[in-house]
């Protein structure tokens, strides 16, 4: 049961990176997607997603390769 609540604890994130991509994406091609009234709107809102669930999943697996001793030297716990 505990992997999979991890399992969708780094699927959440991934899913809004991806959506950030989607629509940095579709303003690069110049389709505006409803809930945006601009393009640029649309870019920042999805830079935000794609930096924020790309940094959680990062931060996970940082954490629990941390836990079990699997980083370099200079990344371990003092």
């Amino acid at each position: 049961m505990i992997r999979i609540i991890a399992l969708f604890i780094v699927v959440i994130p991934g899913v809004l990176a991806a959506l950030g991509i989607k629509l940095m994406r579709d303003m690069t091609f110049g389709i505006l997607q409803v809930p945006f009234p601009n393009l640029l709107l649309q870019f920042l809102v999805g830079l935000i997603f794609f930096i924020g669930g790309l940094g959680f999943v990062a931060g996970f697996i940082f954490r629990r390769d941390r836990k079990r001793n699997k980083v370099q030297q200079k990344f371990k716990k003092q």
